[in-house]
């Protein structure tokens, strides 16, 4: 892939990379950057549609110069603290009392309004509707909604506004307060579902470490006790001057304390291999930072169970490359796919088929990176291959990698 902003450049850590979404927040998260907070305040201006009500009135209801003023002046502070509101619940330490006071005022800004100005202010109660829905706490923002509503009709009674519009009004406020506690919910269980990836991830690495300690246990726990006996019968041997049987001894303890070296470099390299369901719970903790989404079977863990050690952790490689890529320079794209297959070459040699594609924009005309060069070389060390190029219909860019399935044997029964 290219070097380019177009293109899948390389990397081996997905969990950088992410600085794409200056301009995008995760629903529920709070804001990092001004930039951030400065698209979610604009997206909570597209829906002042229904202020044209107040607006009109101010400009053709007849009134007086200075309930003009008093209007406009009483229409900026409420769109001013609808707007703090956002950016309250926007900041990662949110006061509760903050939030509280500033829809305080919403509502009593809206009832002074509609008594003093008017039917057209009443439309002010469908914001504070949805101010309430924003800070109360989930088993009370129905009733806080359902509230609001009734306040509408009795305000609207009582400022005798047109009872026509009294019930449209009182609808609009509640619908709008249901809608926003319904979105408040599903943040909440986007944010539940964030920590859950953050911690499977966790617990994948916690069992890789339990297994490397495993591992280190058995074999340096055989070795060191075998290096214990035979170092307590050289000893014999050359107080009883059998020296030619004390120097076997050596020469054994020299034997397991090497072959003990190796195998504890073979553990290391395992614990720092990447394994699929690794990969599988990072790929989903950077793709939902980057707002893509992960579109992978359940069973893609566990598609190649008896697969090798080493051609299993270059198809691990391969996803997190991909998944790099994807995040970094996937300019455009909003889904990532992940599938297993099979492949059977003419020579009749089976192939285990990993492939991830996204829907950006794809790679271009431009060369691969030093990434995909050196996943290519990974894959070769253990025969397969890599494929990328344009996805279906010539979109997003697809990448595919191969590694022969050459299954483990399984170990021999012990004898005796």
């Amino acid at each position: 892939m290219p070097e380019t902003p177009h293109a899948h450049p390389s990397d081996e850590h997905p969990e950088v990379g992410v600085a794409r979404t200056s301009f995008m927040t995760i629903p529920g998260s709070p804001v990092e950057t001004r930039r951030q907070l400065l698209v979610k305040v604009s997206w909570m201006l597209l829906w002042m549609v229904y202020l044209l009500y107040p607006v009109g009135d101010l400009l053709h209801g007849g009134h007086g110069t200075a309930a003009t003023v008093v209007g406009w002046i009483a229409l900026t502070g409420f769109v001013t603290g609808y707007a703090s509101l956002v950016v309250i619940r926007s900041q990662a330490a949110a006061a509760p009392m903050a939030g509280r006071a500033v829809v305080a005022g919403l509502v009593l800004t809206a009832v002074v309004a509609a008594f003093t100005l008017g039917t057209a202010w009443l439309t002010l109660f469908t914001y504070a509707s949805v101010a309430v829905a924003i800070i109360a706490p989930v088993r009370y923002a129905l009733a806080g909604v359902g509230g609001m509503a009734g306040l509408t009709v009795v305000v609207g009674l009582l400022s005798h506004a047109d009872r026509g519009d009294i019930p449209t009004i009182a609808l609009t406020a509640f619908l709008s307060g249901v809608a926003m506690t319904g979105l408040q919910r599903l943040v909440a269980t986007m944010r539940e579902l964030r920590e859950a990836r953050a911690a499977v991830a966790h617990l994948a690495a916690s069992e890789e470490r339990l297994r490397l300690a495993r591992d280190l246990h058995d074999l340096l726990g055989h070795s060191l006790s075998l290096i214990t006996l035979k170092s307590e019968l050289a000893g014999r041997f050359m107080d009883a001057g059998k020296d030619e049987a004390a120097r076997a001894q050596v020469a054994d303890i020299e034997n397991v304390a090497r072959q003990s070296l190796i195998d504890v470099r073979e553990a290391v390299t395992g614990f720092r291999r990447p394994t699929l369901p690794v990969e599988l719970a990072a790929a989903r903790t950077a793709l939902a930072a980057a707002q893509v989404g992960l579109e992978a079977a359940p069973e893609l863990v566990e598609a190649w169970p008896g697969l090798a050690t080493e051609e299993a952790g270059a198809l691990a490689w391969a996803l997190r490359e991909a998944v790099t890529n994807i995040v970094r320079h996937g300019e455009g794209a909003t889904l990532c796919t992940v599938r297993a297959d099979e492949a059977w070459e003419g020579d009749g040699e089976r192939f285990a088929v990993l492939e991830i594609t996204d829907n950006g924009k794809g790679p271009g005309k431009s060369a691969p990176g030093n990434g995909l060069s050196g996943l290519d070389e990974r894959l070769a060390l253990v025969g397969g291959r890599l494929e990328t190029g344009p996805g279906e219909r010539g979109k997003g860019f697809r990448l595919r990698a191969l590694v022969p399935l050459r299954t483990v044997p399984a170990p021999a029964a012990p004898a005796g």
